[in-house]
């Protein structure tokens, strides 16, 4: 059975209204009840403050079960709320409405989420946008290759977490990377070539892992960009 949160029968106070101050008290585990409670009533009243919630919310797995109670919403009026919150100031907003997109799962906003927020200033949001981007396109390959031309603008960005999501995602893309990502491996930012190079290892062998893929990727650039030696001093002894 579901845990709900805990109602006071001497309370008058309207459902939804014990909700929303259930959501913003102290503790995370009253506000993850909430959440819960807001997704197993399903009430489209809620719509607002759980949109609102997703903001704010500091706790990973509240904002995971707030994301949960509005894919249990109508989906229309949902969807229109939370797209709203791809252009708000607060980029925690951002890449939550992109999380919560992901969840409704609805392909036909993949062409609504604006382009920019793959190349957010936030790594948080330009992560969540690389996932869900790749995950919401399109099946056709001159789609798909175009978002892949896209992603490849940020080889070369952020620490070791936010190059692994960006390879991940180049990788999911499949077969449609290809061409953009040996353009890359060109790059004279040898950043930009060993991720771009990195990536190619990884979506030929999966199996390699990411950090040996780095190594890799270090050493094909390090070879294709070394001086050729002429071969009069292939040959060529001490004097």
């Amino acid at each position: 059975m579901q845990e709900v949160v805990p109602i006071d029968p001497t309370d008058t106070t309207p459902h939804n209204a014990r909700l929303t101050g259930a959501l913003s008290a102290e503790e995370p585990s009253i506000r993850l009840k909430a959440a819960l409670a807001a997704g197993t009533s399903a009430d489209p009243g809620l719509l607002d403050t759980l949109v609102e919630r997703c903001a704010v919310e500091p706790d990973f797995f509240v904002r995971d079960m707030l994301s949960w109670a509005l894919t249990r919403l109508p989906s229309e009026p949902t969807l229109a709320r939370v797209r709203r919150e791809l252009g708000a100031a607060r980029a925690q907003a951002r890449s939550q409405a992109l999380h919560t997109l992901s969840k409704i799962g609805d392909r036909s906003v993949w062409a609504s989420i604006p382009r920019s927020l793959l190349h957010d200033l936030d790594d948080e949001v330009a992560r969540t946008a690389w996932r869900v981007m790749v995950a919401l396109a399109p099946e056709d390959e001159a789609t798909r290759a175009d978002l892949a031309g896209e992603l490849v603008r940020q080889l070369g960005r952020g620490d070791r977490a936010v190059r692994l999501s960006l390879s991940r995602a180049l990788v999911d893309l499949g077969e449609a990377t290809r061409t953009a990502l040996e353009r890359a491996a060109a790059d004279p930012d040898p950043a930009v070539a060993t991720h771009a190079a990195a990536t190619e290892v990884l979506r030929e062998r999966p199996e390699a892992g990411f950090d040996a893929a780095v190594d890799e990727a270090r050493r094909i650039v390090a070879l294709s960009r070394a001086p050729e030696v002429p071969p009069a001093a292939q040959g060529a002894g001490p004097c």
